[in-house]
């Protein structure tokens, strides 16, 4: 069952945005940041819209450190996301990640061109996993 993104009282001080709708995905990528870093909290929505209305609900002073975004995700891809978020002026100091299994130029460029900071190919093993996410974690605001 997902995460739900419940927006009550206090904000944890440090915590990633996760939109991936594959729990395995998920999952592995939350223990490898939990591993980390136990303060950090994972915080993850299945899709686009569902990212979209995670950062409305937030306070301006409560935003994540980073977003990482799947690039193949129902309703929206990774560059239609960003290029929503991207046009609300209190999103777009937040680091943002698509990670994806496709290597397609294509995907990273128009990506990149949309403001992410990275565009990173979803790695085979728990190793490759564990320096992604140390990688992902030197890019957030903290």
């Amino acid at each position: 069952m997902p995460q739900k993104l419940v927006i009550e009282g206090d904000q944890p001080a440090k915590f990633i945005l996760l939109g991936e709708d594959d729990e395995d995905d998920r999952d592995m990528l939350k223990e490898a940041f939990v591993a980390l870093d136990q303060s950090l909290v994972v915080l993850f929505v299945n899709n686009g819209k569902e990212i979209l209305s995670a950062l409305d609900k937030l306070p301006a002073e409560s935003m994540p450190c980073l977003i990482v975004v799947d690039y193949n995700m129902p309703g929206m891809n990774g560059a239609e996301i960003l290029k929503e978020i991207n046009a609300h002026e209190k999103y777009k100091d937040i680091p943002k990640i698509v990670w994806s299994t496709s290597g397609a130029d294509k995907y990273k460029q128009t990506c990149l061109q949309l403001g992410a900071a990275d565009y990173v190919i979803k790695p085979s093993t728990d190793g490759d996993l564990l320096e992604m996410a140390k990688y992902m974690l030197s890019i957030c605001n903290f």
